[in-house]
């Protein structure tokens, strides 16, 4: 069974997930709450839960706060929603994830986003992509290939692996 608590957002026009208690595989995200839409994913939501591997988002999410994933070690796999635009800091921390497709709205990847992904091999960035801070892949050992556009400024200690290939 999967429990979700919500709170409004400040302008009231949307909700916030602030808690999940579950100990299912696949989770699902409910689009809506009280008949508005459900935007962000509040800091360490899916924290531990390494019982997750796979979660389905709706199109309606636009946020995902700081250490939502932190160790959900089987999420091997993760289908970003479209409509995302906002990474808080080491959202996908110690997160089992292979491989990543940033939608296009996510302008930047915040300082240690991806921090310990041990099994993260690949990473696509999205069109709208401009900036990937310090340490963002610190501890990222498996990290081999980096695709991003060519005006995306990377920071000279974002921790890419030497021998890994960023494809511009």
């Amino acid at each position: 069974m999967q429990n979700y608590s919500f709170k409004a957002t400040d302008d009231a026009l949307s909700f916030t997930v602030t808690s999940y208690s579950g100990d299912e595989e696949n989770v699902v995200i409910p689009e809506e709450y009280c008949s508005k839409p459900v935007t962000i994913l509040y800091d360490k939501l899916f924290a531990g839960h390494d019982e997750i591997t796979s979660i389905q988002f709706p199109d309606t999410i636009t946020d995902l706060g700081e250490l939502v994933f932190d160790g959900c070690t089987g999420l091997k796999h993760l289908e970003l929603p479209a409509s995302l635009m906002y990474l808080w800091g080491q959202t996908f921390v110690r997160c089992g994830i292979e491989e990543i497709i940033l939608p296009d709205g996510i302008r930047t990847i915040p300082p240690k986003a991806f921090k310990d992904c041990r099994n993260l091999r690949k990473v696509v960035c999205g069109a709208g992509m401009r900036k990937i801070y310090g340490g963002a892949f610190n501890g990222c050992t498996q990290l081999t290939e980096l695709i991003c556009g060519a005006d995306v400024e990377i920071s000279a200690n974002a921790e890419i692996a030497p021998d890994a290939v960023i494809r511009r």
